[in-house]
């Protein structure tokens, strides 16, 4: 098996998880690894996006919440990866670290915002990094800034 056997990805449909998708989706097949997809719903991040959220019905939310990671399947599966899918409700920070352990990932696949208001399955509430929480490799895809460049930069950084 590789060193990457079994992946983690983490996807919310935002720009930044659909590169996290493309990038993990690469990798799974790359390293014909066992690959897990995983979306959270968490009740702030969606009324964060709108001010009607509030008046949303949370099954509504639910719902779809679970066409997002359907349509993170599918889109894994379009390109011929084969993906076991995980929704919870709650903190990603807490779900995140909970299944990587669960499912032995190897790897765990995020995107990121460099900057802006809500820094997605990166870091949360005071200060809580998603690195202290896992014990296996983390793979960060992200954009700089678009006055810094205008490639996209992947990180990967191992605990040792």
């Amino acid at each position: 098996m590789s060193a990457f056997g079994r992946i983690l990805l983490c996807y919310d449909a935002t720009r930044e998880g659909r590169r996290a998708l493309r990038h993990g989706a690469s990798l799974a097949e790359l390293m014909n690894a066992e690959t897990h997809l995983l979306a959270v719903l968490t009740s702030p991040t969606w009324s964060q996006g709108a001010d009607i959220a509030s008046a949303v019905p949370f099954d509504t939310l639910e719902q779809s919440a679970r066409e997002i990671l359907c349509d993170g399947i599918e889109k894994l599966a379009a390109r011929g990866v084969v993906a076991t899918s995980h929704f919870a409700i709650g903190d990603p920070l807490d779900h995140i670290p909970l299944f990587a352990r669960e499912l032995k990932a190897d790897l765990v696949v995020v995107g990121h915002r460099r900057s802006g208001p809500v820094r997605r399955w990166w870091s949360g509430r005071n200060d809580r990094l998603l690195l202290d929480r896992v014990s296996c490799a983390v793979l960060i895809a992200m954009d700089l800034d678009d006055a810094d460049a205008h490639e996209p930069v992947e990180t990967v950084i191992t605990h040792a």
